[in-house]
């Protein structure tokens, strides 16, 4: 119990450390970048290559990623559920010394949903494609969008990390599942002898770093022209 309630106190004060550094800039832009609808250019764009890929097989992995976020989502609220640590916005001892940006969310912040959606996607998909730039992006891209919800004051590092590891652990256990239909269904692997080429990986990240780069260029112009307030 002591061992645990120091955890706690380390995960209270890095919290406060990665919290307290904010600017108008970031403040619009992080929020910007936990926002899903942000993301659909770039979530559309994985999807089109799967379907030009893998043809009329992408079905199953469409439905795979279904089962990926249906099973972080829910795993992720049992443990809100039965844990029951209230989120640094909302804990009455500890939200004054939080700076909270955007909303509070629920009640409880153990584990991160966002850390479970985001990096079961980036584990999943980096299983599939099988290619070093592709994966060097996207776990990277998994820890800006579990990174916010700290920035943001919704959630601790400890709910992060805790998200993080439920989905990498989804990510595996579906990637394991979709190979195991297409061996019962076909002698050919399709997904293992067909990796992501560069130039496929090269599109993907390129739409990436547009939709960030995109994000913070209107919320500069925005600050710049006094749109929004400092």
């Amino acid at each position: 119990m002591e061992f645990l309630n120091l955890l706690k106190s380390w995960d209270k004060d890095l919290f406060l450390f990665l919290n307290g550094i904010h600017s108008p800039l970031w403040d619009y832009s992080m929020t910007l970048f936990t926002l899903t609808p942000i993301w659909i250019l770039f979530y559309g764009t994985i999807l089109f290559i799967i379907g030009k890929k893998y043809g009329k097989k992408s079905l199953f992995i469409f439905v795979s990623v279904i089962l990926l976020i249906l099973f972080a989502d829910q795993f992720s609220n049992l443990l809100k559920h039965t844990v029951q640590r209230l989120r640094p916005s909302n804990d009455p001892a500890f939200s004054q010394l939080v700076h909270v940006f955007f909303r509070k969310g629920g009640l409880y912040g153990f584990v991160s949903a966002h850390a479970a959606n985001t990096f079961a996607i980036a584990t999943f998909t980096s299983l599939l494609f099988r290619n070093r730039r592709y994966t060097a992006f996207i776990l990277p891209w998994a820890m800006m969008i579990a990174y916010t919800r700290v920035y943001l004051g919704v959630h601790y590092p400890g709910d992060i990390l805790g998200g993080a590891l439920l989905g990498v652990g989804v990510g595996i256990g579906i990637f394991k599942l979709l190979n195991y239909a297409e061996s019962r269904l076909s002698p050919v692997n399709l997904f293992a002898r067909n990796p992501l080429k560069d130039r496929e990986a090269n599109r993907i990240i390129e739409v990436g770093l547009f939709v960030i780069i995109m994000c913070i260029g209107i919320v500069a112009l925005l600050l710049q022209n006094d749109v929004i307030p400092h």
